[in-house]
């Protein structure tokens, strides 16, 4: 009788690919976390049209090849009904190719690099998190404003060699040339991803002297690189700037006093803000659940799994593939990073969600333990100021 009743029982099946070991172990661990928990919440009220959610994962090992192995295995033998996931955008470009040939929907949850929503776009492919172009929009006004107070001139950046790191210093020269802003820059360094030691390229920075050096790294590269670079004074000599996954809970939490203060640093999700009672909750819940305060990439994992669960309750089931697409172009539903007045958005054109930006500084705050520092002196963008214009948007696509 039990193996009948859950033969019978609804499911939606979520195939996961985070890694959970290494430099970006703790992204994999957080989106696992909240997308389990955000499962459990929805299952709780009864699931979406009558379904339950049934989330796997699978350690990715950020491999773009190992991944594109599980992915296909997820789709013939466990019979999902939705990709997942993916922390790194190489990763990310391997199963979006899987899913459009399996015509098959993936819910990109953390990685960034444009051109999965761009040059790379496909139909069964949607992105829950903010991407590159956005980040670097948002960075471009911020150096804008900057100029104004405190005169600047010189530009170096330094970031991974691979698309997510190309597209953002690309992306921050294409809107630094769209609003205006003139620079002059002093040097571009590519370190491979998991660098092990940065000090060549920290002191031919230094050598350089940029009034401002534009980071790229994300994760425990992050990490490595301002604990390596903070002993060479680099951050008294230039302004460490790092609008797109620099002001991450897990940089904040590794270094507590050692971060410097009064560097500029955003992310996708910060939880201490917006100063809502729906973000209040969600990293309240997380970290009841964790015992620890979520990274950003969780946040992607748990409004992804809440995506997925809002298009299924417009359809009616899981397994209609082409009007889950329709649902989900243009599904708008309230996230933890949502402001007072405004609501997250799937744009139907390029699949990417739609979402404000806030950057803000490194300064004194012990509210969030181990962390010793969060990020305030908040600057705030609307969301419809950080997408690509139609014309660079029609120019990039194949």
């Amino acid at each position: 009788m039990l193996t009948s009743a859950l033969a019978q029982e609804k499911v939606i099946k979520i195939g996961a690919l985070y890694p959970m070991t290494g430099r970006s172990g703790i992204y994999g661990m957080d989106s696992v976390a909240a997308a389990e928990m955000a499962a459990e919440e929805i299952n709780a009220k009864g699931g979406a049209a009558g379904y339950k959610i049934q989330f796997i994962n699978t350690d990715s090992k950020a491999k773009p090849d190992y991944s594109v192995t599980v992915a296909k295995r997820y789709i013939s033998d466990d019979k999902v009904n939705f990709l997942f996931g993916v922390v790194s955008s190489a990763v990310g470009l391997a199963l979006t190719e899987v899913s459009k040939q399996e015509k098959k929907i993936f819910i990109g949850t953390d990685h960034a690099a444009t051109e999965l929503t761009v040059q790379n776009l496909q139909p069964y492919y949607f992105r829950v998190s903010n991407n590159t172009f956005q980040s670097m929009a948002a960075g471009a006004l911020y150096l804008k404003e900057l100029a104004q107070t405190k005169p600047w001139k010189t530009i170096a950046y330094i970031g991974p060699d691979y698309a997510y790191g190309h597209a953002q210093i690309e992306e921050l020269k294409f809107n630094l040339d769209r609003f205006g802003v003139k620079y002059q820059m002093v040097g571009e360094f590519w370190p491979k991803l998991f660098e092990s030691d940065y000090t060549s390229y920290i002191t031919s920075i230094m050598q350089a002297k940029p009034d401002i050096l534009v980071s790229g790294f994300w994760g425990g590269d992050t990490v490595a690189f301002i604990k390596q670079a903070a002993p060479y004074g680099l951050f008294e000599k230039s302004l460490y700037f790092h609008p797109d996954a620099g002001g991450n809970y897990e940089l904040l939490s590794a270094m507590g006093d050692s971060l410097p203060l009064g560097l500029v640093l955003s992310a996708r999700h910060h939880n201490n803000w917006p100063d809502t009672a729906m973000n209040k909750d969600y990293v309240s819940k997380f970290h009841k659940k964790t015992g620890r305060y979520p990274t950003y990439a969780a946040e992607g994992a748990y409004v992804g799994v809440y995506a997925i669960a809002e298009a299924v309750k417009k359809v009616g089931n899981p397994d209609d593939t082409e009007a889950l697409v329709k649902a989900l172009e243009g599904l708008k539903f309230q996230q933890p990073e949502d402001p007072e007045g405004f609501t997250s958005y799937i744009d139907p054109a390029s699949h990417q969600i739609v979402q404000v930006q806030a950057i803000g500084v490194t300064v004194p705050n012990t509210a969030f333990p181990p962390a010793t520092r969060m990020l305030g002196q908040w600057k705030i963008y609307k969301a419809e100021d950080l997408l690509p214009p139609k014309e660079w948007a029609a120019k990039n696509k194949p």
